[in-house]
């Protein structure tokens, strides 16, 4: 894994000239997809951007994997682990604001107890990482204040906030390219504001950029992404089989940064095709600023993940946004392979010596949420904890119970 490289100091002078240029914004069309393995690259910084759960994800992978990741940008997410490992918290607290959620303070202090076990890297890595946060007036699916809940967040631990909260954007990643107007909330999300937000979270996360590039030089490398996820199978963490990285072709003989970029909800490959890919004015930038683009897919599935997002409540796995996520291994088992080499990266969690045994947290949360996170069942009407069969109760939105997690799998009443 390579040495973070540090910013000393941020480059006002080059965001206000980018500000300050008239711009002249060209769609360069994502080329055809090449299927092709991940290959290595002199990768000299990482760096993760996301919109809605991939804002969720981004944050997660920052915090956990600081080591690794240098800066982030989000568009509408809330702070690290708002959601507790509960889907009615998600919706309820972390996206719309009916009931209470823990604090910034609180979750700054758990992201330093978790440091402590070890299940996320050191806190003092994220002092003076430069993150890139945005929100619009008129989002009402993320709310206003749980976005600043996370800028907040980042602030307590030393990161260098720059936020966005001034456009009437909707809930959506927002390109001088996007195919939407700015204050709709609808697919494929991703809306033009005018300006530029994209080159403004560049010029913040690297210092200075150059203009996008009016053509694109490289490729849309399609691969495999089961040879990414632990036990080697996507679909069993709600990924995609196929992930895509835009490779510029001056990135193939020269040090590059990589930037991973997370799609949101819906916004997956198999719901949108390469629309993401192609309209998030990334590539532009990445052609003409040395910067490889990872996408990584994620996938519905089922009940528990239908509308395609990325982990950030524990649908998948309790583990969510600790290290040992199987989507955030995942993630960083592509982001090593093109970092470090080889096209054949671990399928289990780098660490395989787990941290202390810890008394299984407790979770308290609707039937219905329960089930949906893959902790219980329902028949007839009623809620069966995973593994042991204890009857929880009516299967509602209204019928609470607490959980615990005592092995892979096996719940418990607490």
């Amino acid at each position: 894994m390579r040495l973070r490289i540090r910013h000393g100091i941020w480059a006002a002078v080059a965001a206000a000239a980018l500000a300050s240029t008239s711009l002249s914004i060209v769609h360069a069309a994502v080329p055809p997809p090449v299927q092709s393995p991940l290959a290595e690259y002199d990768i000299s910084g990482t760096y993760v951007s996301g919109v809605s759960s991939g804002g969720f994800m981004a944050n997660q992978l920052h915090v956990a994997y600081s080591s690794l990741f240098q800066g982030a940008g989000i568009f509408s997410a809330g702070a690290y682990d708002c959601a507790q490992n509960s889907l009615s918290t998600a919706l309820n607290a972390c996206m719309a604001t009916y009931l209470p959620r823990k604090t910034p303070a609180e979750l700054q202090q758990l992201t330093r107890d978790r440091a402590a076990a070890g299940t996320v890297d050191p806190v003092q890595n994220l002092s003076g990482d430069p993150v890139w946060l945005y929100h619009g007036t008129s989002d009402t699916t993320v709310a206003e204040e749980v976005n600043d809940d996370l800028a907040t967040y980042y602030r307590g631990l030393g990161a260098g906030v720059a936020y966005d909260r001034g456009s009437a954007a909707g809930h959506a990643w927002i390109s001088p390219i996007g195919p939407n107007s700015c204050t709709v909330t609808q697919s494929p999300w991703i809306n033009d504001c005018g300006g530029d937000a994209v080159g403004d979270m560049l010029t913040h996360l690297y210092g200075a950029v150059e203009p996008a590039a009016a053509s694109l030089t490289g490729e849309l490398i399609q691969f495999d992404q089961n040879a990414y996820v632990p036990g080697g199978d996507a679909t069993s963490v709600s990924m995609g089989d196929e992930g895509f990285a835009y490779v510029p072709q001056v990135c193939e003989e020269s040090s590059c940064t990589l930037m991973v970029a997370l799609h949101g909800c819906y916004q997956y490959y198999g719901n949108i095709g390469d629309t993401f890919m192609d309209k998030a004015y990334l590539n532009e930038y990445a052609d003409t600023n040395a910067m490889v683009v990872l996408y990584p897919q994620a996938t519905a599935s089922g009940l528990s993940n239908p509308r395609g997002c990325w982990d950030w409540w524990g649908y998948q796995s309790a583990q969510y946004p600790l290290k040992t996520g199987p989507q955030m291994v995942a993630v960083v088992n592509m982001v090593e392979a093109m970092s470090e080499g080889g096209t054949t990266p671990p399928t289990t969690p780098p660490t395989t010596t787990p941290p202390p045994t810890q008394t299984p947290a407790c979770v308290t949360a609707s039937n219905y949420a329960h089930t949906t996170a893959g902790r219980a069942r329902q028949s007839m009407g009623y809620t069966y904890a995973n593994g042991s069969d204890q009857n929880l109760g009516l299967w509602n939105l209204y019928t609470t119970s607490t959980i615990k997690e005592t092995g892979p799998g096996h719940w418990v009443r607490c």
